[in-house]
């Protein structure tokens, strides 16, 4: 697991190190928001532990420009030692997903940053180099957002979970429409827009034909 730790206070930053590849995690640091905020929109961590009171940019401003400019759902863990309610509610108002109060013991740390990545696993889902995050309901491939309408989302969703196998065009129109299916041009139309986003920019296409059968996913596109 990856995580990621903005903190400005050197020796506390040290310590959390030790704990973190104690429990097993590979952890990059920074040390003001603005440098924390760079490496979270460039890498992809499974869990930012961020500190409230940063120079430079504080912790409130880098969630919300994580959850206005980053097209995945990084769990962010909120460190700080303010504990009055109205502190934890500007946190999790901020996108903050959990708050821990300093000081803590080492074991909590680990634990709620276990807990935030396996919840991230939950709503995320990979095919190849497609990113599909189901809480935000956005996709990314090799790193770059696709801009999906609701029914191409849907559909590239169904192909996701579905993956490795193919799914058949009578699956997809229940996936889409229950038992009231449109005509067959509305699937075609949704099916041209999506490959629009998701295979035109690049240089290997994913969605597939299977000819008379149905859609697939190639993962090594």
């Amino acid at each position: 697991m990856n995580v990621l730790v903005v903190e400005d206070n050197a020796l506390l930053a040290r310590n959390l190190a030790e704990v973190l590849e104690q429990g097993g995690y590979s952890a990059d640091f920074a040390g003001d928001g603005l440098h924390g905020l760079k490496l979270a929109l460039e890498q992809d961590y499974d869990v930012l532990v961020l500190d409230l009171a940063l120079p430079g940019m504080d912790g409130l401003e880098v969630c919300r420009h994580l959850r206005r400019e980053l097209p995945r759902r990084l769990p962010v863990l909120m460190l700080t030692a303010r504990d009055t309610l109205q502190d934890k509610l500007a946190g999790f108002d901020s996108g903050a997903d959990d708050y821990l109060v300093k000081p803590f013991a080492p074991e909590e740390l680990l634990a709620r940053c276990r807990a935030l990545a396996l919840r991230r696993q939950d709503y995320q889902l990979a095919v190849g180099a497609l990113r599909i995050d189901r809480r935000s309901q956005t996709a990314t491939r090799a790193g770059q957002a696709l801009k999906l309408n609701p029914q191409a989302y849907r559909i590239l969703l169904a192909l996701a979970e579905a993956h490795p196998r193919i799914l058949t065009r009578s699956e997809l129109t229940r996936k889409l429409w229950q038992d009231e299916p449109p005509d067959s041009d509305a699937l075609r139309s949704h099916l041209y827009l999506l490959r629009q986003e998701l295979d035109k920019p690049f240089d290997k296409p994913m969605l597939h034909t299977v000819h008379g059968v149905g859609f697939r996913l190639d993962a090594t596109a």
